[in-house]
């Protein structure tokens, strides 16, 4: 049995070789079954790989582009949608912000108000029996959206008339700090406070202007 079946499979190996043989010149209308259905799975497969190549590809090239938008499409809908329901809250809290902003910058001068300032803080130490033996400005530093100004202090007084110095200008309605303070003690027991304090301004709107130009320009070399 097996050995007829192994016959059998060779006649049918070599009838399906025989239907390859003698094709060239021929019709291939005329070919035999095998050669003509081999013909055809290898252009089906040929049409099939020029088309994803030639076609079908930027094709799907261009669904997952369009998949793609259509997520951050979506993403930004949700983000717009949470902030439409959360409108009223948001400005309302942006008018907070306003409030606390405009608070800020009342606390801070004009550059015309700056020596007014220079004024109260020499004052302050005048009124509690303080000598300056130093008060020097330096360099105005213009930072994106303040000027800041460092003074350069050396006060002599006693212990308690300078704590109190210090106190009152914590407490001057403009904003003044007190940096790299030192204390010594001279011979007769007189204190003696080095610092530098340090008051700030609002930027007029031809500093901000001139910021901005200046940003930009920056801007504008690094990208060349």
């Amino acid at each position: 049995m097996a050995s007829r079946l192994n016959i059998n499979l060779n006649d049918w190996f070599a009838g399906l070789a025989g239907q390859f043989r003698d094709l060239n010149g021929r019709n291939p209308g005329q070919w035999p079954l095998a050669p003509r259905v081999l013909c055809a799975l290898g252009v089906t497969v040929a049409v099939c790989v020029a088309g994803h190549f030639g076609y079908w590809s930027s094709q799907f090239d261009e669904q997952d582009a369009g998949a793609a938008l259509e997520k951050r499409l979506r993403e930004e809908y949700k983000l717009k949608t949470a902030q439409a329901i959360n409108l009223d809250a948001l400005r309302a809290q942006k008018a907070q912000v306003d409030l606390y902003v405009d608070r800020l910058q009342k606390q801070l001068p004009s550059k015309a108000e700056m020596a007014a300032l220079l004024t109260d803080i020499n004052q302050a130490g005048a009124g509690r029996g303080l000598q300056f033996d130093l008060f020097k400005p330096q360099q105005v530093v213009i930072k994106d959206y303040y000027a800041e100004l460092p003074i350069d202090i050396k006060i002599t007084g006693s212990y308690h008339d300078i704590g109190a110095f210090t106190g009152d200008i914590a407490n001057l309605p403009r904003i003044v700090t007190l940096n790299n303070l030192a204390l010594s003690t001279g011979k007769d027991g007189v204190l003696t406070l080095e610092a530098v304090a340090k008051t700030f301004r609002y930027l007029d709107p031809e500093e901000v202007a001139a910021q901005r130009k200046a940003a930009a320009d920056k801007k504008k070399a690094k990208k060349s």
